[in-house]
């Protein structure tokens, strides 16, 4: 019998179910594999480890030893935390929780027969299927610029080399240069990001460079937090950061990565840093095995099944499932929702209704922390918002110091909740 649902819309969670008597009739463990080793992938292959109690065979594939979160690496790019307090590795997964931890690119997914293939050569057999790769960049997204430019125009949206390139290359410009940013469309990975980045390399040059000048070109209309990142912007940087938006060419921006230069609705400047963030997409894997639905992966917010297979489960910045941002305390949040209906569905465990957080904050300058967040709850239709908050303007700085520390507090919470 093949479970495989590629007309899938939410009664994959009942088939499945009914197919688990006939995994444990084969004998052995159901095996769980999990693609992707983040926010979502490192916590969702945890749960199902420490909450089955070895009942589950959980493989994690990760191609990098090191992990570095893109969540805080704007605060290195500023000096407020050092590239090694973002890295995080699996051993704890492995010796602690007994999870199968592979250093190795999936290159291949057969749903048929319930396989992935790796570079390496290995083919690993599942039950169930996570894929949780984050995100990739859309091809020609913004003329002029793809992976091959990104040493001369980092993007520094998969935290690590590229954040280190950056930084690296921020502290070379010459006094009185110009920092120029592309701004993502939406949606995109985390949307507070690119302007808390903004706000790091203003602090960073008004500690280094006062004179350096920032070019934003951002082709939204607004942004996530624009009342508040403004307000600081003014306050913190005054005169230092340009913002130009669509209504003045900021969706009409090309770059030349040889000549160092950006051109905006037709007229071209030259800048001294360029920090290109290009349109996402769900991570390749996720196209590799079929479940994209354009250029992300939908999925049943009951339990992150996706639509189109219900033995495959999708987190995080990859899915396309309603209300909730790409984000880190996202996948983190739908990792959970995601290990309970596995387990449920292999090993018989009670499933509750989905819910779900998240929260992300952003620091503006010292001590000056702002945040947005929600809850959601799962309808058929999509993971629907039930309730949120934002910070406000003319908050007291009190108050700012006081959401700077709670994400501090957040940022150990979450990684100790990932990799153990």
């Amino acid at each position: 019998m093949t479970l495989t649902r590629r007309g899938f819309v939410g009664a994959g969670l009942a088939a499945a179910s009914l197919y688990a008597p006939a995994l444990h009739a084969q004998g052995g463990r159901p095996k769980v594999v999990v693609i992707g080793g983040g926010a979502g992938g490192a916590t969702v292959a945890r749960y199902l480890a420490k909450d089955s109690d070895g009942a589950l065979d959980v493989t994690l594939i990760e191609p990098t030893r090191t992990y570095y979160t893109c969540f805080f690496s704007n605060l290195y790019l500023a000096g407020f935390r050092t590239l090694e307090s973002i890295a995080h590795t699996y051993g704890k997964l492995a010796a602690d929780y007994g999870i199968n931890v592979i250093h190795d690119w999936a290159v291949g997914v057969d749903r048929d027969a319930r396989t992935v293939s790796l570079a390496g050569g290995a083919t690993l057999s599942y039950d169930r299927l996570v894929l949780s790769p984050g995100i990739d960049f859309v091809d020609g997204a913004v003329p002029g610029w793809d992976v091959t430019a990104q040493n001369a125009m980092p993007h520094a949206y998969k935290a690590g080399s590229q954040s280190e390139l950056l930084k690296a290359q921020i502290e070379a410009m010459p006094e009185g240069g110009l920092f120029a940013m592309v701004a993502p469309p939406n949606p995109y990975r985390c949307p507070p990001g690119p302007y808390e980045r903004i706000s790091m390399v203003a602090h960073k040059l008004r500690a280094e460079n006062p004179t350096a000048k920032i070019l934003l070109l951002d082709p939204k209309e607004s942004f996530s937090k624009q009342g508040v990142f403004e307000e600081g912007w003014s306050k913190h940087y005054s005169g230092m950061i340009d913002r130009i938006g669509p209504g003045f060419g900021g969706a009409d921006v090309s770059v030349d990565p040889g000549a160092m230069t950006v051109t905006v609705d037709g007229e071209v400047t030259k800048v001294d840093v360029c920090n290109v963030i290009p349109a996402m997409k769900a991570g390749r894997i996720c196209e590799i095995a079929g479940v994209n639905d354009g250029n992300w992966a939908p999925v049943s917010g009951h339990t992150m099944q996706s639509r189109i297979d219900a033995n495959v489960y999708v987190l995080g910045d990859a899915t396309n499932q309603g209300d909730m941002p790409k984000s880190g305390f996202s996948a983190n949040s739908q990792a959970k929702v995601a290990a309970m209906a596995i387990r449920s569905e292999l090993t018989g465990s009670q499933l509750f209704p989905a819910k779900f957080t998240n929260t992300c904050w952003s620091l503006i300058d010292a001590d000056d922390g702002v945040k947005v967040g929600a809850s959601y709850e799962a309808n058929d239709e999509k993971i629907a918002s039930v309730s949120s908050f934002v910070s406000q303007t003319g908050e007291d700085a009190e108050m700012r110091k006081q959401n700077y520390e709670e994400s501090l507090g957040w940022y150990a919470g979450i990684t100790a909740d990932m990799f153990g």
